[in-house]
C-alpha cells in the first residue's frame, strides 16, 4: 500500500478509507473545475458542450487557457473518468505522486480565479 510524506508523524501506508477519500476529494476538485469551464461558456455565449475535453478545449479558443495547458486539463480528466468508472484500475502511486508533488495546483488556481467577461 502506498505511504505518503504529508501525514503527520506517520510512516504507515494509507489506508483504504484515507485513499478513497484523497480520490474523492480529486474527482470533486475536477468536476468543479469542468463545471466552471462549462460556466465560463455560457458566460461568453458559447455552445456547451458535453463533453469536458471539448469544453477545456474551447476555453482555449476562447483564450481563458493556454494551449500548453490543454494537456493537464486532458490528464486530469482521464484521471477524473477513471476514479468514478474504472475505480479497480487507479494507480495510487500515480494519485500519491499527483498529491504529495501538489501537482493539482493548477485546478484550484483555475477555480480561484474570477469569471470576467
Amino acid at each position: 500500500m502506498p505511504k505518503t510524506s504529508f501525514r503527520k508523524n506517520s510512516d504507515s501506508p494509507l489506508s483504504r478509507l484515507e485513499q478513497n477519500g484523497m480520490l474523492h476529494a480529486l474527482q470533486v476538485l475536477i468536476e468543479n473545475a469542468i463545471g466552471k469551464s462549462k460556466q465560463l461558456l455560457k458566460a461568453n455565449n458559447e455552445v456547451v458542450p458535453v463533453s469536458a475535453y471539448d469544453a477545456f478545449d474551447s476555453l482555449v479558443g476562447l483564450g481563458l487557457i493556454e494551449p500548453a495547458e490543454l494537456g493537464q486539463w486532458d490528464a486530469v480528466i482521464g484521471l477524473r473518468n477513471r476514479i468514478v468508472h474504472e475505480y479497480m484500475n487507479i494507480d495510487m502511486e500515480l494519485v500519491m505522486n499527483i498529491v504529495s508533488q501538489k501537482q493539482y495546483t493548477f485546478i484550484t488556481d483555475f477555480l480561484c480565479k474570477p469569471i470576467t467577461l
